[in-house]
């Protein structure tokens, strides 16, 4: 059942109307396998642990009806996210089920549980659509990444994406950016060690800011109606993943459509069971994360 939105989910404190994204139609659908991981990162911004239940772990079952729609609506991508993904134990199979009808794009740590199934992934190497992978690698400093992530976890994701690209699957980088990088030191620091573990140099990187753990409640600046119309175009604002994306999760057992990858622990985002009936609904730009969106153009997207 979805929240009554009250008026400050459609106008600021200040009384003015906020900014708000409308999506016509869907190109990508996302699936949240759930928030258990085999990690326990501090910063993570489901704050997946192992055993976490916060959203629930899929099945095939659970997703092939939400498949099944989004190619009736023309969807283009299917893109999954955890959690870990491969924490789930049917997800080679629902990878599977996608793959036979769009290109796949997985979000995974790379490490134990990814290794552990690489037999079991290996032929959607050859599905009929494409399956990509985005590994994340915090930092290209062992001691900064480990600090976050566990110790062994630098090498075994760099040792997923070697393995990964040598079944022939496209692989890219997620990592960790802050606005006083240095970054073009840092992405000449992961080419070099692209080069050292027989990666392409030019691998993708997708760079992402804090998003924050679950439930906080950081102050940004609100997004106005102005905001939207002065500072972002027709163009841009059809940028915005969720002008263009959804993403379904297992809610108390139930699945729901949300408006995007970054609004999960906000129930007003909740647009309902099926990707249609979200079709209908304005995404106002309430959520922290959305400032993100807004300001430097984050999407988990590779669309």
């Amino acid at each position: 059942m979805q929240l009554i939105k009250t008026q400050d989910w459609f106008r600021t404190p200040g009384g003015d109307p906020r900014g708000y994204i409308e999506a016509p139609a869907l190109r990508e659908v996302w699936f949240h396998t759930g928030t258990a991981c085999n990690l326990a990162c501090p910063f993570c911004l489901e704050g997946s642990k192992p055993g976490d239940d916060r959203l629930g772990l899929t099945t095939l079952a659970d997703v092939q009806p939400l498949i099944d729609e989004a190619c009736e609506l023309g969807v283009t991508q299917f893109s999954f996210t955890g959690g870990e993904p491969f924490v789930a134990k049917q997800f080679p199979q629902i990878l599977a089920y996608a793959s036979a009808r769009r290109p796949c794009l997985v979000l995974t740590n790379g490490t134990r549980p990814l290794l552990r199934r690489l037999d079991q992934i290996a032929h959607l190497a050859q599905a009929p659509h494409p399956v990509s992978f985005r590994i994340s690698i915090d930092y290209p400093d062992v001691t900064q990444h480990e600090a976050g992530r566990g110790a062994g976890t630098f090498d075994e994701s760099f040792r997923a994406m070697k393995a990964l690209h040598d079944l022939g699957f496209h692989v890219s980088l997620a990592r960790q950016w802050s606005e006083d990088e240095d970054t073009p030191a840092a992405e000449a620091a992961y080419r070099a060690l692209f080069a050292q573990y027989g990666l392409p140099e030019d691998t993708h990187l997708v760079s992402f800011p804090d998003f924050a753990p679950p439930g906080s409640e950081r102050e940004t600046p609100h997004i106005t109606e102005h905001c939207m119309t002065t500072y972002q175009s027709e163009a841009t604002r059809a940028q915005f993943m969720c002008a263009f994306s959804r993403m379904v999760v297992k809610d108390k057992g139930r699945m729901r459509v949300y408006a995007c990858t970054l609004v999960d622990d906000d129930p007003h985002y909740d647009l309902g069971s099926t990707l249609r009936e979200s079709l209908d609904q304005r995404i106002m730009m309430r959520h922290h994360r959305c400032y993100s969106c807004f300001r430097f153009g984050s999407s988990c997207s590779e669309l």
